[in-house]
């Protein structure tokens, strides 16, 4: 098969770029530039062409930071201002990485697109990876469904430490399995803040009230907070710390309480992406951030007016501090992503 490898000159893809060349299969590597942060892209694209010559195939770097701009920064800014905090890996994965990438891939001719991602591949579902501390189904769960026939994930069977043995091994490229792994947003240097500071002005302070609108501090400007945060507010006679369980952008405010006023049982999603045919309502485990632990759930999908399915939510236990604009993600008893949706 002909197939194309995403490659970010880490660790992972390298391996699975070298294991398909292994196998016998055409390979092509990419490299995607899709911001400009200033001495981000030296170093990946040396390690790429590294690879690639080491590997003996092609490898090509394709310009989609227009793409990138329209469908992950800017709606990342505009999701931060409208006090809901954004998921841009989850956007990126559908609309640019498994969106536009796997266009130019079978533009090219590909018959597949590989990644690094570690997530496994079950009955056309997405499943959760053997090593669950690096699985990676959460942050794909957005993809378009149609999008997974083309896909090829080599590593949901595989463990990291396992990976970087292997890269270890050959001394032209053994200096990528030593490298720093960033767990960080891409395009983010220090903090989201310094991206919103380049487009508005988040330096305005305003009240902070609690759960019956009185006020009871000031903070620095609303963009600086996300639900669950605890500093960086004042609250008035305060003995216990207190969390920011609301933000109302149209006031420049911020509503804050105890510990367990953060805690819910419900909330609804939008831009439903179901795998399967969920019915009028069904029961599944959720996971409302990347790093939670799932919860058992009863869903019903519903329709708004323009006739969009979104989902209304009931939690079998109480959790603390889902977000609006976070990606719920859904999964069967046999850890496989059905569903998910942006919570609002």
């Amino acid at each position: 098969m002909k197939i194309m490898v995403a490659m970010s000159g880490g660790v992972d893809s390298s391996y699975v770029a070298k294991t398909l060349k292994e196998a016998g299969h055409e390979v092509i590597g990419c490299y995607m530039v899709l911001h400009d942060k200033a001495g981000y892209h030296e170093k990946n694209i040396q390690n790429v062409r590294s690879v690639g010559e080491f590997l003996g195939i092609k490898t090509e770097i394709l310009d989609l930071r227009d793409e990138f701009k329209k469908e992950v920064y800017d709606p990342f800014v505009e999701i931060y201002k409208s006090g809901k905090t954004p998921n841009p890996c989850a956007m990126c994965n559908r609309e640019i990485k498994l969106g536009k990438m796997l266009e130019f891939a079978l533009n090219l001719g590909c018959d597949k697109l590989a990644t690094g991602h570690y997530v496994r591949v079950e009955d056309g579902l997405l499943k959760v990876s053997l090593d669950e501390s690096k699985d990676q189904s959460y942050f794909l769960a957005n993809i378009k469904p149609e999008s997974l026939k083309y896909m090829l994930f080599l590593l949901g069977d595989r463990l990291k430490s396992d990976i970087k043995a292997e890269i270890s091994k050959f001394s032209e490229i053994s200096n990528i399995a030593k490298q720093k792994e960033s767990s960080e947003i891409c395009f983010v240097d220090k903090s989201y803040i310094d991206i919103l500071n380049q487009h508005i002005n988040t330096k305005i302070p305003g009240n902070v009230v609690d759960k019956d609108g009185k006020i009871i501090g000031k903070h620095d400007g609303y963009m600086h907070y996300t639900i669950g945060k605890r500093r960086g507010f004042t609250v008035d006679g305060a003995h216990d710390p207190h969390f920011v369980t609301s933000i109302n952008p149209e006031k420049n405010e911020i509503t804050v309480g105890l510990k367990y006023d953060l805690k819910s049982t419900k909330f609804s999603t939008e831009n439903l992406n179901d795998f399967i045919n969920l019915g009028s309502e069904f029961e599944a485990s959720v996971k409302i951030r990347y790093r939670s632990p799932k919860v058992g759930a009863k869903a019903k999908v519903l329709k708004n007016e323009n006739g969009d399915k979104f989902l209304e939510v009931n939690l079998k236990d109480s959790v603390y501090g889902i977000a609006s604009g976070q990606l719920a993600v859904f999964y069967d008893e046999q850890n496989r992503v059905i569903a998910s949706g942006f919570i609002n």
